[in-house]
């Protein structure tokens, strides 16, 4: 399923209508959502190092300029790493949470409900006992000090969720409405890790397949929308998600995947979700996990 998110409306009981409603959602979501600064990662690396080697084995002394060469190109190169170490350190892109948050932002909170903290996050809490079904997806977020060379953050928290196999998000959908799986939080450890067991999203009409989540600077703070520190996404790679489609039960995601791409989604699409594709590892059969490391502005 894409990476976009819905309406605030429950979908209707014809898959079809549910679709729809995703759709006019994300419109609407998508006009409040605030224009993202795109930073793409310089590819000269590579070039200003090899230049730095081939002027630093010259015949010595062949000129009077060969030192004062190799100083510049050493200096070039020097710059070059530091301003790929500032890309690679950038703030993540922000992006709209979408209309099913359960954050408090739009209709229910999960925030303050007990349960909400876990790891596992496929089965529903508190008074609902579902289980969201799927090919099962071990989410792992790496929070990072942008200001700080992306040294861990430790003791932050996430808040992360997505729609299930059929595409339902859960406390919203009709179909999974009596449900909050696929929902919860996670603390970071000393590592600014935070893990999450869950299952590999569908893919709905109008977006790519993704994650939301949320940044807190702590858990203590977690418990109220108003104190997030960022709001973004996680893009699935393709041929993942083609693997994953294939199987029982994703079968409507083979067909909505067909119609997006990372270049034409709502969300990602100004850089093709450079900065937010998720590094996929596992295989189907025994279990996927997907990483990514998320700078932000502490």
């Amino acid at each position: 399923m894409p990476d976009v998110a819905q309406r605030p409306f429950l979908f209707q009981d014809d898959p079809e209508d549910e679709v729809d409603e995703a759709d006019l959602g994300l419109v609407y979501d998508l006009g409040t959502l605030h224009r993202r600064q795109v930073i793409k990662a310089l590819g000269f690396g590579a070039f200003s190092a090899s230049l730095f080697t081939i002027v630093g084995c010259g015949p010595a002394g062949a000129s009077g300029s060969t030192g004062a060469s190799a100083a510049a190109s050493a200096s070039s190169a020097a710059a070059t790493a530091d301003a790929r170490s500032a890309a690679s350190c950038a703030v993540i892109p922000e992006e709209t949470a979408g209309p099913f948050p359960a954050d408090g932002s739009n209709g229910p909170d999960v925030l303050n409900q007990s349960g909400v903290v876990r790891s596992d996050i496929t089965k529903s809490f508190g008074s609902s006992s579902g289980t969201a079904a799927g090919v099962p997806l071990t989410i792992k977020l790496a929070i990072q000090d942008s200001g700080t060379d992306c040294a861990p953050i430790a003791g932050a928290a996430v808040y992360l969720w997505h729609c299930d196999q059929d595409g339902n998000y859960s406390l919203y959908s009709q179909a999974a409405a009596n449900e909050n799986y696929l929902r919860g939080v996670q603390e970071a450890g000393d590592d600014g890790v935070v893990t999450f067991q869950s299952i590999f999203p569908a893919c709905y009409s109008g977006r790519w397949p993704h994650v939301h989540f949320e940044v807190y600077p702590s858990l203590a703070l977690a418990t109220d929308e108003n104190n997030k520190i960022a709001t973004s996404q996680i893009a699935l790679p393709k041929d993942i998600c083609d693997q994953v489609y294939a199987t029982d039960g994703y079968g409507s995601s083979v067909q909505t995947l067909s119609q997006v791409s990372l270049q034409s989604d709502m969300v990602f699409g100004d850089d093709g979700g450079a900065r937010q594709l998720g590094t996929i590892s596992g295989s189907v059969a025994d279990g996927l996990t997907v990483e990514l490391a998320v700078p932000v502005g502490a």
